[in-house]
Formats: C-alpha cells, structure tokens, sequence
C-alpha cells in the first residue's frame, strides 16, 4: 500500500480474502453520496468489492451480484447502495436514461461498474478504483479522489489502513 499524493493511494491485495477486508475498511469510511466508479476488465474483482463492500455496511452477500443484466441493483444495508453496471449499455445515454441523478448525492453509495464509459455524466467528485489483474488471485488497486468530498473519505481510507498492524 502506498499513497501516491493526497488524491492517489495503490493497494495491491494478494487473494479475495485480502479484497474482502479492503471492502470492509471502504464500508467504514463511506458515506451517503458518495459515488465510487470502478473500472477493469471482466474477473478483475469489481463486483467482489461491491459485495465485500455491501456485506460489511449490513446487506444480504447473497444478493449482491453483478447488475449486468439488470443494470442496478439495491442492496438494504445501514448506507443503502444502488451498484449499476453500465456494460451491456448501448451509450451514456441510455445510462442517464436510467435516472442515475437521482441516485448521485442521495442516500446511499453508489457503485458503478465500467465507470469508463460512462465518464462524462458521473459526478466530478468521485472515488474511481481502477482494478489490475497483477497475479492469479493478486491485484493491484489504484483509488483516486477527483474531489474534496472523495478526498476526504479517500484520506480516512488511508488512515484506516495505516492504522493495521504490519505483517
């Protein structure tokens, strides 16, 4: 784990278990309206973060799953989430067509997997995760701010993790 500067922290986690417990820090430190964009490709672990994520803040693990049929999903746990996957859309259009406004700034966390492709009508402020495959079960995390609300979940994210105990 390194931060890169005040908007960037890279994480690498080395198997799901690993993945699981980022989740579980992220739970801790989100907070309702906050958007997190991720991007990968496909098995790179963005859903397990999602699910990771949403079991921590109190949802069902068993109903989270990739919205990629159904493009979001809404998980009931103590900061609602509302996960969107925007791979199988046409265009950002048909994204927006979907009323994702009124998800952004509300009362949950908002997941959106494929972040990338829908870029220019996600909010300024975001957390964007982007996932790299580094190894068979390994990856490599790279978590941006773009703002000073994301900021400053990203900076207790930070502190939450130094605060672990070293191996």
């Amino acid at each position: 784990m390194s931060m890169q500067s005040d908007s960037v922290l890279e994480i690498d986690v080395a198997n799901e278990a690993e993945t699981d417990h980022l989740g579980a820090m992220l739970a801790s430190v989100v907070e309702p309206g906050l958007v997190i964009g991720l991007i990968g490709q496909l098995g790179a672990g963005k859903t397990r973060l999602v699910r990771a994520t949403a079991t921590a803040l109190g949802a069902d693990p068993t109903s989270v799953n990739s919205p990629t049929f159904v493009l979001i999903q809404e998980y009931d746990s103590r900061i609602p989430v509302y996960h969107f996957d925007t791979y199988r859309l046409r265009d950002v259009s048909a994204f927006a067509d979907l009323g994702v406004e009124e998800y952004f700034g509300g009362d949950g966390v908002c997941f959106v997997e494929w972040a990338d492709r829908v870029d220019s009508v996600l909010p300024r402020d975001r957390l964007q995760i982007e996932v790299t495959v580094v190894g068979p079960n390994a990856r490599r995390l790279k978590i941006t701010a773009t703002g000073r609300y994301s900021q400053k979940v990203l900076s207790r994210l930070d502190s939450a993790i130094s605060a672990l105990p070293v191996n």
